[in-house]
């Protein structure tokens, strides 16, 4: 009992920061008592785990460089490549002969290889243990240089596919300004849909990406992080505002907050689409860029449509200012010139996989603040006049989507 009172007394004159790092210090000694004694497996004779991602391919005249990812669990060494069958000889940064990847490290190797353009290879990276580690190249062309004229030109491309086709469609508000109460209903569940379809989009062109990612990094479940962080960051914001907007506040505010979220959401998933574009250009694929590029700028023209329609309820005879709608549109449009420059420059499938899941939580979050703009004059949510506004939007980015259907 003594002991018991002497160990509260003590715990009591203690700061409160010393009781919680205590367990911390316990924790750190066991992990070091394992790590002292080997894990406690022994000395392992089995041959190491050789998991090696090929991140990047540049091509240049008769160079092929392959940029590999270490995601396994030991280090692994390169001792030969092949192309099409055919060995090549190879140099990376540390000189000619063998090279050695540390876990999680990743490695530059450059493969002499008199490659010609338009034909396809298959190039087969031999590692020191047998394994080998593929790579394919279906259409060969050379990698445009990453210099000031081909950002200028990524930063064209976003504009064109993001800030002119959002803010063209936005040129719809006199018009939705003007609509019955029931109509404007139906257009809030065309945006939904709109903002449904974009939100699938994005989650399954996220998961394909992470297909070719690091799986030490998170793999597929960095879609479903970054959606959940960015649908609780929205959240965050949105309870922080709230009291802000209902005080003293009119609908045209409220409706002015809507349509931001919704240019946040929607601006996030451009990042992506200009992601796409500039990972097509940097490999070489100028004619698929110039078709996404095309069938991008068309389908978000419908984007704009969606920003505007909260920005009809109680904003006044004048509206929103000319400033405000074209901050909206740069909001919206902006990030596809940076999803560019991130794609054309250094595009990496663990971060690719990263925003397009952010991509999608914010969007699932401007969904459900949408939501109750869509009821009926008995409460319901999901009414026919919902139902068919919902199936319109998802009918049409779907039919303008098999525009960038590759």
């Amino acid at each position: 009992m003594e002991a018991g009172a002497g160990a509260e007394r003590l715990g009591r004159r203690l700061p409160t920061w010393t009781l919680g790092v205590f367990p911390l210090l316990l924790i750190a000694l066991a992990i070091a008592a394992i790590a002292l004694l080997g894990g406690g497996l022994g000395d392992r004779d089995t041959p190491p785990v050789e998991e090696v991602a090929v991140e990047r391919t540049v091509l240049r005249p008769g160079v092929i460089e392959l940029t590999l990812r270490n995601d396994g669990p030991d280090a692994v060494g390169v001792a030969q490549v092949a192309v099409n069958d055919v060995f090549a000889p190879f140099s990376s940064e540390a000189g000619t002969g063998p090279v050695e990847i540390g876990r999680l490290d990743s490695a530059r190797i450059e493969v002499i290889y008199p490659w010609i353009e338009g034909e396809a290879y298959e190039i087969s990276v031999l590692t020191s243990s047998g394994g080998t580690i593929a790579a394919e190249i279906a259409v060969a062309a050379e990698t445009p240089e990453a210099d000031g004229g081909f950002f200028g030109l990524m930063a064209l491309l976003g504009i064109y596919v993001g800030v002119i086709p959002v803010s063209l469609g936005m040129l719809w508000l006199p018009f939705l300004r003007r609509m019955s109460a029931t109509w404007m209903a139906a257009l809030i569940a065309f945006t939904v849909g709109l903002l449904a379809f974009l939100a699938i989009d994005a989650g399954l062109e996220g998961l394909e990406i992470a297909a070719g990612a690091p799986g030490a990094f998170g793999g597929s479940s960095l879609v479903y992080l970054g959606a959940l962080a960015a649908y609780l960051a929205l959240s965050g914001v949105d309870a922080h505002l709230s009291r802000r907007r209902s005080a003293g506040a009119d609908a045209g505010a409220g409706g002015m907050y809507l349509a931001l979220l919704v240019a946040i959401g929607i601006g996030l998933h451009n990042l992506g689409e200009g992601l796409a574009i500039g990972t097509a250009y940097a490999a070489g694929s100028l004619a698929l860029g110039a078709f996404l590029v095309i069938g991008f700028a068309i389908h978000n023209t419908t984007e704009g449509l969606a920003i505007v329609a909260p920005l009809r309820e109680g904003s006044g005879d004048a509206g929103p200012g000319l400033g405000r709608l074209l901050a909206l549109g740069l909001i919206a449009g902006g990030p596809a010139i940076l999803g560019a420059w991130i794609g054309a420059a250094a595009f990496n499938p663990s971060v690719g996989a990263l925003l397009f899941g952010i991509g999608v939580g914010a969007i699932l979050r401007v969904v459900v603040q949408l939501a109750p703009l869509m009821k009926d004059d008995e409460g319901r949510i999901l009414n026919p006049v919902s139902v068919a506004g919902i199936l319109a939007g998802l009918a049409v980015l779907y039919a303008t989507g098999l525009l960038v259907s590759v």
